[in-house]
């Protein structure tokens, strides 16, 4: 996406959104106002997409939001799910559009959680964790550096903004907001 030269919003929308849900922060300035999750139902993909978009329509109305911040999709083993997130967010995007809400940018996931001090794991912290848990596969090593992760998001979140959120999708939601309230001049517009 270009960037643009656009004035910071008053109220920001942040989300992550996945296949199955919607995870999200509304910040006026930089205050958090609401945060939570919406849940996708349905029997296929398609389902699901038609579902995001009413939830959708209903949450947007809901709140006096200026802008939409998403979490920039970077990797994704599987095709299929990056073709059913890009359909999902689409969805998410043009009832976004419906109600008024027209600037949308996005940021990489490391920028967000860099700026809050969850960089990837340093050699140290990744052999400390190898060598408290001897034996296990190179599998089971990336799945505890992704729960110590999200564990330091949600960590960061509650002290910071002094809440009890317990959701890691929820919590990433938040740090992305706090980022861009912060950084809006490097958002992707």
């Amino acid at each position: 996406m270009a960037k643009l030269n656009l004035t910071k919003p008053k109220n920001i929308c942040s989300i992550d959104a996945s296949t199955n849900s919607l995870a999200f922060a509304i910040f006026e300035d930089k205050n958090l106002k609401a945060f939570g999750k919406i849940n996708f139902t349905g029997s296929n993909t398609y389902d699901k997409v038609g579902d995001a978009t009413k939830k959708c329509l209903v949450f947007f109305k809901q709140f006096k939001i200026d802008a939409i911040v998403i979490e920039h999709t970077v990797f994704i083993n599987s095709p299929k799910t990056a073709a059913d997130l890009a359909l999902v967010q689409g969805g998410m995007l043009g009832a976004a559009q419906v109600n008024g809400i027209r600037i949308a940018g996005s940021v990489n996931p490391i920028t967000w959680q860099s700026f809050i001090n969850n960089g990837k794991l340093g050699n140290v912290e990744k052999l400390e964790l190898r060598k408290n848990n001897p034996g296990k596969s190179d599998s089971w090593y990336k799945g505890q550096e992704r729960e110590i992760r999200k564990n330091k998001t949600i960590h960061f979140v509650n002290t910071y903004y002094d809440k009890s959120v317990s959701d890691n999708d929820v919590a990433d939601a938040i740090g992305i907001g706090h980022w861009a309230v912060n950084n809006w001049e490097k958002v992707d517009k």
